[in-house]
């Protein structure tokens, strides 16, 4: 993107690092504990076969504690954790451009704003080919490019645009669940038809292509399973070739089906949450209270009957769809309980020396993002120690504990000594193009507490 200099002047501000007292620190925390509750559910991502994230019968074991484990991931967990990174991230929008604006720099914020978002779609490009094929880093610095228009429209405008780009997803989830019923139908017939020896039409052998396509990716056979397993064990060249083919995919056609819609939505809603000061801890416990009882009033029990649906029909590819049409009110439901006691803990200072750790990680979300990434890939890929499917899925938590406990430890120490994470420093320092100011001349301040401050985050 052309820089024009006649606007550096106006562009310096938003370079300055933000103070310590000008964090809103809430969302800080919440931003780590949503970091790390992504991991709960992207563990099995890392460490079995891609159907088994959904359909438990694949691999690591579907019984017992394994299925416990799976039945309270997809309650509580799955979706619910990256609703709240990506309403955070929306969030985050708002608090960089009215910072900006603010302290003068309003003339060049659009500039300093579309150079972050393309810096992160190119991280997610390199992320996902190079290190792990479930990067979200791509897909927000996508949807991220739309957010900027939106930055000053009120609450109600946000949150109303954020439900109806998640709407969305039910009309497409009905519809995919019918495309793939009546798919199956023309597979089955056209199977039927080359039993009896009749010659099949170029739309029968098209439709039997893509039902083997479907099945491929959602119910492998156990030999499909055997492959991709062993190309997880295999050296980094198989893996970055196998990579290739599910990235470009993910990346676009899947992308643009129902992710962007999943993440822009949640982006505007926490731009208009945000409005709203539902991430400062500042609204009476009575409305955070009533963000819990009611999320999970509504969420959990939505939850619980698309996890047994899905179950009752044994997995099935096109019930599955149908079923997913409630999933975004049961996910975003779950997310704002989760968000309420979240500000609970925050507003009433409680266990504080966690909430810091929280916070901290949350500070360095970029790194500590794609710390998890390195860190699980050597620990299960062939590379590495190549633990790919050698856990059985509530097994993968022991992996999960020690990560967490990598993050929880390490964070705090680098910020007492750096204004910010490694990769939220080459970011920064890529999108400004000249190195920032990395060390703190005298450690990081002592009133710096979580719960403590307001203003703008980084983000």
């Amino acid at each position: 993107m052309a820089h024009d200099d006649s606007v550096a002047p106006a562009v310096a501000a938003p370079v300055v690092p933000i103070p310590s007292l000008e964090r809103i620190s809430s969302v800080d925390v919440l931003r780590g504990c949503a970091l790390l509750g992504i991991l709960l559910l992207n563990i099995t991502a890392f460490g079995l076969p891609g159907a088994a994230f959904s359909d438990p019968t694949i691999a690591g074991g579907a019984t017992g504690a394994n299925l416990a484990w799976w039945l309270i991931g997809q309650i509580v967990f799955e979706g619910k954790m990256r609703t709240i990174f990506s309403m955070l991230f929306g969030a985050g929008v708002v608090l960089l451009t009215s910072r900006a604006e603010r302290s003068g720099g309003a003339a060049g914020i659009a500039d300093i704003y579309y150079r972050r978002t393309i810096w992160l779609i190119v991280f997610g490009l390199l992320h996902a080919y190079f290190i792990w094929s479930g990067d979200i880093l791509y897909g927000y610095g996508v949807a991220g490019l739309f957010l900027f228009p939106f930055r000053k429209r009120p609450a109600a405008f946000l949150i109303a645009a954020g439900l109806l780009v998640l709407a969305v997803g039910v009309p497409k989830s009905i519809l995919e669940g019918r495309r793939l019923d009546g798919l199956r139908v023309k597979a089955r017939q056209a199977d039927e038809a080359a039993s009896a020896g009749k010659p099949l039409t170029d739309e029968q052998r098209e439709a039997q292509g893509d039902w083997r396509e479907t099945l491929k990716e959602m119910k492998p056979t156990p030999a499909q399973v055997q492959a991709e397993i062993d190309d997880h064990r295999a050296g980094y060249r198989t893996l970055f070739l196998r990579r290739m083919d599910e990235v470009s995919e993910g990346q676009s056609r899947g992308f643009y089906r129902f992710g962007f819609f999943d993440v822009a939505g949640m982006m505007l809603l926490g731009m208009g949450l945000l409005k709203l000061g539902l991430f400062s801890a500042a609204r009476p416990y009575r409305v955070y209270g009533s963000m819990a009882a009611l999320g999970y009033a509504i969420g959990v029990p939505i939850n619980w009957y698309i996890a047994q649906r899905d179950a009752a029909h044994g997995f099935d590819p096109a019930q599955m769809f149908f079923g997913w049409s409630g999933y975004d009110l049961g996910r975003l439901s779950v997310a704002l309980g989760h968000i309420g006691l979240v500000m609970i803990v925050c507003k009433a200072r409680l266990l504080r020396g966690f909430t810091s750790r929280l916070a901290a990680v949350g500070q360095m979300a970029l790194s500590n993002y794609l710390l998890t990434s390195l860190l699980c890939t050597a620990l299960f890929e062939g590379y590495g120690f190549g633990l790919f499917a050698r856990l059985q899925r509530a097994q993968l938590l022991y992996v999960v504990v020690p990560v967490w406990l990598v993050q929880l430890g390490a964070s705090p120490i680098w910020l007492r000594r750096f204004r910010f994470g490694p990769m939220e420093w080459v970011w920064r320092s890529l999108t400004h193009w000249r190195l920032q100011p990395m060390r703190l001349a005298h450690g990081r301040p002592a009133s710096a507490e979580p719960a403590a401050a307001a203003g703008a985050t980084q983000v």
